[in-house]
């Protein structure tokens, strides 16, 4: 894991309102972080292809796709805030309070 990909990936969190996220969940590319991962760490798995750890992470249902449940919830709350992070193909997000 380089410290330039960490900083990069840093560089790129930022806040999203549900319905800017409404064409990602429409493609399927949403994966939810839970809120004790961070969103940066997560990300540098995915992207350095750390294939165990982010299956250990998906076993412990701590990275997910959203639920029906979730999805139905945040439509509405279209103003509903996340933090979020863009890993091709992929686009993490983790609820704020």
């Amino acid at each position: 894991m380089t410290q330039s990909l960490r900083d990069e990936l840093a560089n790129l969190v930022g806040a999203a309102q549900w319905h800017n996220l409404l064409p990602h969940a429409a493609k399927d590319t949403l994966v939810v972080v839970t809120p004790g991962l961070a969103l940066v760490d997560v990300g540098v798995a995915i992207a350095n292809d750390q294939v165990t750890v982010v299956n250990r992470w998906i076993s412990e249902a701590l990275i997910a796709k959203p639920t029906a449940e979730q999805l139905e919830h945040w439509d509405r709350d279209r103003a509903r805030e996340f933090q979020t992070l863009i890993v091709q193909p992929y686009v993490l997000i983790q609820e704020t309070s």
